[in-house]
């Protein structure tokens, strides 16, 4: 025992050896976590002849921990003496490539590549490609997936006879038994692609790209559009239509939804990557084709994209194609029978406004504005009211108050409260859009409406609404406009919209300043604080410690402080309490 104590330098790698042996989980965690320190305590020498073998040789544990261990690695090259040693990385990281936890796998696989990047040419193609090549021909299918994502970083760095052998090991996982092995190899085909010379495009990929994309597994199919996007980028453009748009063609009518769900899904960066031709000839009859498919999925996704789609039309041929080919698709979602769907238009339609102009928005697009506002989905209502200001820009504010405002109002009463607080919620963004005169002519008489509802979370959000619009307009339009009517109703027969108007002044008082709120809602206050209800009383005691930092000091010691005194004696337990904080807290004692 005397000699282990003498030697400190073991005390480490034993600490170390007898917390990952323990059986709680979490002492072997942080462990892990702690494994930079260790290694600092070890060493780089250490760390490399003991440390790093005693790791790979104890992989077998929870995978929680082996995730740890896993990303640890990732950031070890400096702890075993920098990039020359870093290959000494390599047999922990992978044993954890191969383990069967998904998430370990793509951590580990992670850590590799980066440490790649610090592999000198020479180190990669004498420690690292064997790695790879072992992974790509390992028994297991978990070993030959985390293969799929190390192939692009080795590619661009190693002699052409190791790239050479690269792509067979490629090609080969492409058309491997176990669909997880084709999946990780679709996944990574358009990475792959982007590292390859371009006669290897043509030659290597394409072909797997074909057959990729016409697996027997839907899963597969869908990720080899994904590689699509990538694949097209970087061929030239006369090469897209024999080599890139048959296997296009097919995907966006593939009998699984999924895959048609992958391809409107893509479908903004595909119409990029192909250019205006081929959209102009295939793009736009597929469009129309996943606008009305038949699963809501796939409808909901292309509706997402009607947008950028039309944004991205060849300008000479813009409007015709809209009008002809994608706003009768349009009119049609607008009554889908799916919510998702009409959603997901509802949030992007505004945007046609901009493209179509004023003339064609007026007479084909605020019809389905209107049926939208009205539509029984509120989020399909409220993606439209967000969006109003595109519209404004291209009709002006008379067209848009005389077609859409009644249905707005008519929101603002709906008899479900949801609906109601919705639109409240909104009222600021409306305000800011359609200006203060309109907003005092048509929509402020239902601000206020708002202030007496039945419902006190539409009560509360109308106090809140109002400090908004006082943002917006100011507190000269505030006295004039809202102060008075506020005021008003601390006269209200019924005690819950009396506490309202102090709710009100809470939130107004700041925004309002020192001024309005001394000479005009203070009195009021006050005054309230002799109600009959405690509960005004009490809400009298918080309101003016709210308001206390506005007032100046005068008013509070003339003003405030004999009201709060009275209260502080109240018989009402509440009244009492509240009152007493609030001298403490305005250090009124």
């Amino acid at each position: 025992m005397a000699g282990a104590e003498g030697d400190d330098s073991l005390y480490p790698i034993a600490v170390l050896i007898d917390e990952l042996r323990n059986e709680d989980v979490q002492l072997r965690l942080n462990s892990i976590k702690k494994l930079s320190t260790i290694a600092l305590a070890l060493g780089v020498e250490r760390t490399r002849t003991e440390l790093l073998p005693f790791l790979t040789d104890t992989i077998y544990d929870e995978d929680e921990v082996l995730l740890a261990l896993a990303e640890q690695l990732g950031s070890f090259t400096v702890l075993v003496g920098g990039p020359e040693y870093v290959h000494c990385l390599l047999p922990p990281l992978e044993s954890l490539a191969t383990v069967e936890e998904t998430v370990v796998r793509d951590k580990a696989v992670e850590s590799l590549r980066k440490i790649s990047q610090e592999h000198s040419p020479v180190d990669l193609e004498v420690h690292f490609e064997p790695l790879v090549k072992r992974l790509a021909c390992g028994d297991w299918f978990t070993s030959r997936t985390s293969a799929c994502g190390l192939f692009s970083v080795c590619y661009p760095r190693v002699s052409s006879t190791v790239k050479a052998e690269i792509r067979q090991h490629f090609r080969t996982l492409c058309s491997d038994d176990t669909p997880m092995v084709r999946r990780a190899a679709a996944s990574k085909l358009g990475e792959f692609a982007k590292v390859l010379e371009l006669d290897y495009v043509k030659s290597d990929i394409i072909p797997l790209f074909t057959a990729l994309a016409s697996d027997e597994q839907d899963s597969v199919r869908l990720l080899a559009v994904e590689a699509c996007v990538s694949i097209a980028t970087l061929l030239p453009q006369e090469d897209l239509e024999a080599l890139v748009m048959p296997t296009l063609r097919q995907a966006a009518e593939d009998k699984s939804w999924r895959v048609r769900y992958m391809v409107a899904d893509k479908f903004s960066e595909l119409q990029k990557a192909v250019g205006p031709e081929i959209t102009k000839n295939d793009l736009v009859p597929a469009f129309q084709n996943l606008l009305k498919d038949c699963e809501a999925e796939v409808r909901a996704a292309a509706a997402n994209k009607v947008k950028e789609f039309c944004e991205n039309l060849p300008e000479d041929s813009r409007e015709t194609i809209i009008m002809t080919h994608v706003l009768p698709c349009v009119k049609e979602l607008v009554s889908d029978t799916n919510q998702h769907v009409k959603s997901a238009l509802a949030s992007v339609i505004m945007g046609l406004s901009t493209i179509l102009g004023k003339d064609n928005t007026v007479e084909h697009l605020l019809p389905l504005f209107l049926a939208q506002l009205k539509d029984e989905c509120p989020e399909v209502r409220l993606n439209i009211i967000s969006n109003l200001d595109c519209v404004n820009e291209v009709i002006g504010i008379r067209q848009l108050s005389q077609s859409l405002l009644p249905a707005i109002v008519e929101l603002a009463e709906d008899a479900k409260w949801r609906v109601r607080l919705a639109i409240i919620e909104y009222m600021p963004l409306l305000a800011g859009q359609l200006g203060v005169e309109f907003f005092d002519e048509k929509l402020n008489s239902l601000c206020m409406a708002w202030l007496v509802d039945h419902v006190y979370a539409i009560r509360e959000a109308a106090t809140c609404n109002l400090m908004k619009l006082v943002e917006k307009f100011g507190a000269e339009w505030a006295q004039n406009t809202i102060v008075p009517k506020v005021l008003s109703m601390s006269n209200d027969p019924n005690y819950l919209h009396r506490m309202t108007t102090l709710f009100c002044i809470n939130a107004l008082s700041e925004v309002c300043g020192q001024e309005i709120t001394t000479k005009h809602m203070l009195p009021v206050v006050l005054k309230m604080a002799s109600d009959q209800v405690a509960n005004v009383r009490f809400n009298v005691a918080k309101c003016l410690q709210k308001i206390g930092p506005v007032l100046d000091s005068s008013a509070l010691q003339a003003e405030v402080k004999p009201v709060l005194e009275i209260l502080a004696t109240d018989q009402d337990m509440d009244v009492k309490y509240f009152a007493q904080e609030a001298i403490s807290v305005l250090t009124l004692a």
